[in-house]
């Protein structure tokens, strides 16, 4: 083994919650990494974590207990809730081992790592030594539901659409009370706490005894040209400032009256909707308590009005609503307002608004008490540190990572919770002093407790520090950290750095290889990059795989027997959710195909490339049919042609590693495959790309099973003699075992039960060979490489598919047997390659005899010239419609003319390259009646013409570069569809690349699939419709 090692990075599970397919993709790219390197000769270390705290958890307990708020949980006692925590934190373990186990994962469930750990302290320590952390009051994102704020990034977690009332209200103007500033609003019930109003210095305000902005007339009506009002002057923004105005509520006027209820300036005002005056409440607005402090409407250290509880319930402050929900008030504060003649216009609003990730409720923003970790002041570390990180997709880290970076603010980590690590700061009541505990040990000898072993708060709140300036005892601060502190320290408290293990960490820190969900770029991502930077000046990886989201698929599941009855389940194509239970079942699919099935399609997805996957099972059911199945039976295959060659010939077979190199070319063309697949798999994965894996393991068992086996049955059997017999199945054994060797990390389930029956034909070997996932990953064997071999098989195979589509056309089959093929091909090398392979051309296509020509004339070689009309209909214009009906008039002659010269006149119009596509085709000669033709010179133009209407029409549909589509096509009658499906079929890969998707025969099309959009095509005489399904 080498000595270095190498270090993932895991985000810990919630065992609180089953895994779906989004946790299985994640634990399936990390697993196939580390699988590999292994092979490669690192050591890897790996331990399943688990997360134990935050809200997932409480979350639980408040609606198993009913809890509403802090009452109830002092009432039960922290203790007790706690307790009831601990119960549940690990109630899906066993769940979790199992289905990650049947997946195939490779991971040390005993050793595990959980987030209850002293590290956390140390890393929290360390940030406070350095100054970075501060207590401040700002106004977050609160979560009423599960009383607690949030932290900014968990706040563009949730966005959900949802309906508010949008009211327009009145504010008379203290000196002239027959004039209002009229201010919009979505939120009613933070009238009660309004301290000001703003507007914009530079925007022009309209006084028609109402002031509002002179471009929103349209609050007020449906069409201000026809509306009935008298302008009676105009102001600039600038000039409101300090005006005064009647609050419309009493609540704070006593307290406030000297600094409050008058007209605020600043540039954050808006004019794309509303009235161009945003009404502040310094509580409940980032920039309201911004601007009032900058006013001083309200000092730094005090709070502003905030008549709101921890449940989002109004308190006795504002007696009208008290014990109402904010949100619930919204109604009863519109009908105050319009009884006291200050609503002026009431309509709702659809928008999209932030909810609380963890139980799906509105969220508000509230000034609360909370303690900070400094980011805004080191955005340029952060930027730098990500720049150096090797991130698949690369957008991911320039776009919505580098985007979300530029912007970061400061990192409220303090929670108003109780099941999660306590924040280690004991304080005097003035908070003037303030001592910051780095671990048990320190907390111990600070407070003279001893036998401290539990971390929460039930354990350790009652815990005294005497004060060192003469203020008493130290308290702990009620607040725990947020779990995204805890996730962002998993690095160095796996670890449980640096109390254990510090030389070790320090000698594998920074890791290799992270991998999760493209939406912990707001979350796990950012914590950790915050935390690495303020501690070691660097991110703490090298390399990182951003991966999209799994969401439910759109169509029809297929019906599973639920009960009594039959149930169809229609998945909707939104993130996957436990709550929604929008996907099948994994271990129904696992069970029905196949973790290694599974596997596959998650790493081929568009997933693993940065792009969102709709789960289908139907794709995992065609990852069996075209891959894993082909696989086995070439498996099976070669166990019976072994099993033959003993009972005819008495030979036991034994692979043998250095046996001469084989003359016969399907023999060199099938291991010259095998070693593309090896030096692929090593190139892929160095650079992280998963998905380019899996399309070459096709091409390899397309191959092997289509044609290696099919081609060298006689040999394989014995036929040819037992010398060429052994050879062939020490090349067929070689495939396998490559197979088997390289592709472990993708399918250790099929390579490792292929692998125990092929070790009984290996050599003797002293190193461990029990088990294939104990074997190095196969080196390239350069020598395989042969271009000429490469050349003259993929010609072969060329005509091979050609015959076969005339057999087919003709409705000939391969069993009757043929007087003769022609080949036509202009180049003599052409011929030559396809000449030295020609018995498996006639033993393939059943033909007697093979013609190679290159005689145009005799076989009936015809040129034909099309044009893509709406783009060379720009460049001619008027002259469009005499090029379309003289093209059909070129000769032949003409058109390969064209082809020489690169210029041709058509009706008086000249042409040049590129204005015309040339195809060629067979008009058969009157001597060869009974004959029928077909050419591939049509296939590439017309798959580069099928490419250039589907990228017309994704354009048309509005879709993106990185939008998935299907793709389905429809003949129209008589249509020459055969060309069309060939096309398609030997076209597939270039097609695919280009437009990332292959177009289906709509005959394929699921039921219940609406339609995107749906255009006819046209090229040359072909006819066909192209259909985007939603």
């Amino acid at each position: 083994m080498r000595p270095t090692s190498v270090l993932l990075l895991r985000r810990s599970a919630l065992a609180t919650g089953l895994p779906h397919y989004g946790h299985l993709l994640a634990g399936t790219v990390k697993d196939i990494v580390t699988r590999h390197a292994c092979a490669q000769g690192f050591h890897v270390p790996r331990r399943f974590g688990w997360d134990c705290h935050g809200l997932p958890v409480e979350h639980e307990i408040d609606k198993k207990l009913g809890i509403s708020g802090k009452e109830d949980v002092l009432k039960m006692g922290i203790a007790a809730y706690n307790a009831e925590c601990r119960a549940i934190v690990m109630r899906y373990s066993s769940d979790w081992r199992k289905t990650v186990e049947r997946m195939g994962r490779w991971i040390d469930f005993d050793d595990d790592y959980k987030t209850l750990n002293t590290s956390v302290w140390y890393v929290f320590v360390e940030l406070f030594k350095k100054g970075l952390v501060y207590r401040g009051l700002h106004v977050m994102p609160y979560s009423t539901a599960c009383t607690t704020p949030l932290s900014n990034f968990e706040a563009g977690q949730a966005y959900k659409d949802i309906s508010d009332p949008a009211v327009t209200v009145s504010f008379p103007l203290l000196s002239d009370p027959t004039t209002s500033l009229l201010a919009w609003t979505t939120t009613p019930w933070t009238l009660p706490s309004n301290l000001a109003l703003c507007v914009h210095p530079e925007f022009t305000y309209r006084n028609a005894n109402f002031i509002l902005h002179e471009n929103l007339l349209s609050t007020l009506y449906k069409d201000p040209k026809k509306a009935k009002f008298t302008k009676l002057a105009t102001f600039k923004g600038a000039e409101m400032g300090k005006w005064e105005y009647t609050p419309i509520f009493d609540f704070f006027y006593d307290k406030f009256k000297d600094t409050a209820f008058k007209v605020l300036v600043d540039t954050y005002v808006t004019s794309d909707s509303g009235t161009g005056i945003i009404h502040q409440a310094p509580a409940f607005g980032d920039d309201d308590h911004r601007i009032a402090i900058a006013n001083k409407v309200v000092r730094l250290d005090e709070m502003p009005p905030c008549p709101v509880d921890e449940s989002g319930r109004f308190t006795d402050e504002v007696p009208d609503w008290k014990g109402m929900h904010v949100k619930t008030a919204d109604k009863d504060i519109m009908k105050v307002l319009k009884a006291r003649g200050r609503l002026v216009t009431q309509s709702t609003l659809n928008h999209s608004y932030p909810h609380c990730w963890r139980s799906g409720e509105p969220l508000i923003y509230k000034a609360i008490p909370a303690w900070f970790v400094k980011v805004g002041d080191f955005v340029g570390d952060l930027v730098m540190n990500n720049v150096e990180t090797l991130w698949v997709p690369a957008n991911v880290s320039e776009n919505r990572f580098g985007n979300w970076l530029k912007n970061a603010r400061d990192w409220n980590i303090s929670r108003n919770r109780y099941w999660a690590t306590p924040i280690p700061l004991w304080v005097s009541e003035d908070y003037e002093e303030i001592v910051a505990v780095g671990s048990i040990e320190e907390l111990e000898r600070l407070s003279g407790e001893k036998d401290i072993t539990d971390l929460h708060r039930d354990k350790i709140d009652h815990i005294t520090i005497p004060s060192r300036q003469g203020k008493g005892v130290l308290r702990r601060i009620e607040e725990v950290f947020d779990c995204w502190f805890e996730s962002g320290s998993m690095p160095y408290a796996q670890a449980h750095y640096p109390f254990e293990n510090k030389d070790a960490f320090e000698a594998t820190f920074l890791a290799d290889f992270v991998s999760e969900g493209i939406d912990q770029t707001r979350g796990w991502f950012y914590t950790l990059l915050v935390l690495g930077t303020h501690l070691f000046g660097k991110a703490p990886w090298k390399n990182l795989i951003a991966t999209r989201l799994v969401l439910a698929a759109y169509m029809l599941a297929r019906a599973l027997r639920a009960g009594l009855g039959l149930r169809l389940m229609r998945f909707d194509g939104k993130k996957m959710s436990k709550s929604l239970k929008n996907y099948p079942d994994p271990g129904i699919v696992m069970e029905q195909y196949g973790a290694d099935a599974l596997r596959l399609f998650l790493v081929n997805s568009p997933i693993v490339r940065g792009e969102n996957l709709r789960f289908r099972e139907e794709g995992v059911k065609e990852i069996v049919s075209r891959v894993l199945l082909p696989w086995l039976n070439s498996f099976r295959f070669f166990l019976g042609q072994v099993a033959l060659l003993k009972k005819e010939s008495g030979v036991e077979f034994k692979y043998d590693p250095a046996a001469p190199r084989s003359d016969n070319v399907m023999d060199l063309r099938v291991l010259a495959r095998c070693q593309s697949l090896i030096e692929i798999v090593r190139e892929e994965m160095a650079a992280y790309r998963l998905y380019t894996v899996v399309p070459r393991l096709l091409g390899l068992v397309d191959e092997l099973t289509n044609w290696y086996i099919r081609f060298n049955r006689k040999r394989l059997k014995g036929e040819r003699g037992t010398e060429d017999t052994i050879a062939a199945l020490n090349t067929l054994f070689e495939t396998l075992f490559t197979l088997c060797r390289t592709m472990s990390s993708f399918t250790p389930f099929l390579t490792e039960n292929l692998y125990q029956s092929l070790r009984a034909y290996l050599p003797p070997s002293d190193d461990d060979n029990s088990s294939v996932h104990f074997l190095p990953c196969p080196a390239v064997r350069t020598e395989y490489f042969d271009p000429v071999v490469q050349r003259q098989v993929k010609r072969m195979q060329s005509v091979i598919q050609l015959g076969r589509f005339v057999r087919e056309k003709q409705k000939v089959a391969l069993k009757t047997p043929l007087k003769e093929l022609i080949i036509f091909h202009p180049e003599a090398e052409f011929l030559d390659d396809v000449r030295s392979l020609g018995g498996h051309v006639r033993e393939e296509l059943n033909v007697r005899e093979v013609v190679f020509t290159s005689d145009e004339a005799s076989t009936g070689v015809r040129y034909r010239a099309t044009a893509d009309w709406p783009v060379l209909g720009r460049k001619l214009r008027k002259d469009m419609g005499r090029v379309k009906a003289g093209l059909p008039r070129l000769s032949s002659a003409d058109v390969k003319a064209y082809l020489e010269t690169g210029s041709v006149t058509v009706d008086g119009i000249p042409l040049v390259t590129g204005d015309l596509t040339v195809a060629g085709y067979i008009e058969l000669p009157a001597d060869k009646a009974g004959y029928d033709a077909h050419t591939d010179g049509d296939h590439e133009g017309l798959a580069r013409e099928l490419i250039n209407r589907v990228q017309k029409l994704r354009k048309k549909a509005g879709l993106q570069p990185t939008d998935d589509v299907d793709v389905y096509y429809r003949l129209e009658e008589g249509s020459r569809g055969d060309a069309l499906k060939l096309a398609i079929g030997t076209q597939r890969e270039a097609i695919a690349k280009a437009t990332r998707c292959t177009p289906v025969d709509e005959k394929q099309r699921p039921e219940g699939l609406k339609t995107l959009l749906a255009e006819e095509q046209e090229i040359g005489d072909l006819k066909f419709w192209l259909v985007f399904p939603r």
